[in-house]
């Protein structure tokens, strides 16, 4: 295990300790952690040569590939601030985080690299485009182009100086709200939460991690802090179907599997080869509660694996799970806070909510970022100080001490154990009732007559909103049987939590770009044709 302060060491000392140790599998392409910190120091070296400043912005575009690696974790070397850029992101919104955070360096693929030269000149602050490949590009704006093995060829040279307070990178959230927000990351933040991660999964050398969710996801890169923390082998993995995760976990005997509830819904409903359940240690989920059928099926795939429930926020990395232990008794719960954090749950006062109380869930600790880049007004809605007296905060302190404020709600019952209920700004607010479109879901969910669904408020005369579900049947096809299924409902759910209307639609439901089930955009586009059809 690495006791490093900054990001970049953890390769360094898994290369120092055993430098053959296979770090990065892409495809048929093993790298050591020798070559990957070599790599790095070259990628370092290239940065300098090309007048990087200190906490410059390096804007990563990238399907997930060794090169993403070495530039992700080579930024932390050379004191640069890296960007990670879904590949799923069009050039319109790539151009927006270049702008919005000023990226001065993008490295990219030469086909990505042509699809950005129309919008890369509205760009001011891009000096240099590197392009991974041996294809030659044409020119994009005012930006230099280089070719990264060219980069990588530079002198030796050492990078800026670098603490652990300093900005590590900029993660920027899907959008799905308006535009998207730049999570300023330092080293101290990233560190903490991978070394937090890692202990309660219990990661070690001869665990080999499943990098299937975006890169430019918390939880996704989270794959490769911890896997790097404790000297384990990372497997990139760009999937296009889910039996190409099952593929892959099969053929590379992964250890360890993180995903988001939509990918696992998908998952359960496959044919799973034997081969993974003698691997495979444990499975965790993030992004969203997980429905309990799929919970249950998954654990019958793979019953020697340990299932993890996850909750995190991109603004404090992570912040609780449930340990495998307790699944069974409370297979609902999002678990405690995680080591070396502290989780409250407060009133609209700041004072904190009784057992069973509904609160905003608030985290505290080295995994609180930094705000979001260029926005105060949005840091200020979020990142808040914390009250005097709450938790472990003392009234003799005369420093202040900022805390994320989620905007989620949950609730902690008497044992200390927490339950996610849902987003504030989600919330359907029904006949005087505040529901959450999560329990809705997962009352769907325990019919076993969907097989993916989203619920939302849609605005009503009488009730304030009414409840709109969108769903497909279990075999992906829009052919949903609402008789049977609101019939269900009926037998599941209050009065109030019934859903005014059922909408089926082919599978798989579309995903933001961090693989999660898009609520708002399913939302938006019903209400739209509703509108349309209304006015017609």
């Amino acid at each position: 295990m690495s006791t490093a302060l900054l990001l970049p060491d953890f390769v360094s000392a898994a290369a120092q300790r055993a430098p053959g140790t296979v770090a990065v599998t892409h495809g048929d392409e093993h790298t050591s952690y020798a070559a990957l910190h070599t790599a790095m120091e070259g990628f370092v070296s290239g940065l300098m040569a090309l007048g990087l400043a200190r906490g410059e912005r390096v804007g990563i575009y990238l399907e997930k590939r060794l090169e993403t690696v070495v530039a992700s974790f080579g930024c932390g070397l050379a004191g640069a601030v890296f960007v990670p850029l879904n590949p799923l992101l069009k050039p319109e919104q790539v151009a927006f985080i270049l702008r919005d955070c000023g990226v001065g360096v993008l490295v990219t693929s030469p086909d990505r690299a042509t699809l950005l030269a129309p919008v890369l000149p509205a760009c001011p602050a891009l000096r240099h485009v590197v392009t991974v490949g041996d294809e030659r590009v044409a020119a994009t704006g005012a930006a230099a182009l280089t070719q990264w093995t060219d980069l990588l060829g530079a002198p030796a040279r050492a990078g800026h100086r670098v603490i652990d307070t300093d900005v590590l990178s900029i993660l920027y959230t899907s959008g799905s709200t308006g535009r998207p927000k730049g999570v300023v990351l330092s080293h101290r933040n990233m560190v903490a939460g991978a070394m937090s991660v890692a202990g309660y999964l219990e990661n070690g050398p001869s665990d080999t991690l499943l990098a299937a969710l975006p890169l430019s996801f918390d939880a996704g890169f989270s794959q490769l802090t911890t896997a790097f923390h404790a000297g384990a082998r990372v497997v990139l993995l760009n999937y296009l179907m889910p039996r190409d995760v099952l593929k892959a976990l099969e053929r590379e005997k992964v250890t360890g599997l993180t995903a988001v509830p939509p990918l696992y819904i998908q998952l359960s409903s496959q044919t799973w080869p034997t081969g993974i359940n003698e691997h495979l240690r444990y499975f965790a989920n993030t992004g969203g509660r997980m429905p309990r059928e799929t919970l249950q099926a998954l654990r019958q795939r793979v019953p020697n694996a340990k299932p993890f429930l996850m909750y995190g926020l991109t603004e404090a990395f992570r912040s609780t799970y449930l340990p495998p232990t307790e699944v069974d008794r409370r297979p609902d719960s999002i678990g405690k806070a995680i080591p070396n954090a502290e989780i409250l749950v407060l009133r609209e006062d700041g004072t904190e909510c009784a057992a069973d109380e509904p609160g905003e869930l608030v985290h505290r600790g080295a995994l609180v970022g930094q705000g979001y880049w260029g926005d105060a007004e949005k840091t200020a809605e979020r990142y808040k100080l914390l009250p005097t007296g709450i938790g472990g905060r003392q009234a003799g302190l005369q420093l202040p001490e900022y805390a994320v404020f989620s905007g989620d709600t949950v609730r902690r019952d008497a044992e200390g154990f927490l339950y996610f209920i849902g987003r504030r700004d989600e919330m359907i607010k029904t006949s005087g009732y505040r529901v959450s479109p999560t329990e809705v879901e997962e009352l769907l969910y325990a019919t076993q007559l969907v097989g993916e669904c989203v619920a939302f408020g849609v605005d009503h005369a009488t009730l304030g909103q009414c409840i709109q579900v969108i769903a497909t049947a279990p075999d992906g096809s829009a052919a949903v049987d609402v008789e049977d299924l609101m019939s269900a409902c009926r037998q599941r759910m209050p009065a109030y939590m019934l859903p005014a209307g059922v909408e089926g639609m082919a599978g798989p439901l579309p995903r933001n770009p961090n693989g999660k089930i898009d609520r708002k955009l399913l939302a938006t586009a019903w209400v739209d044709r509703s509108t349309a059809v209304h006015v017609g």
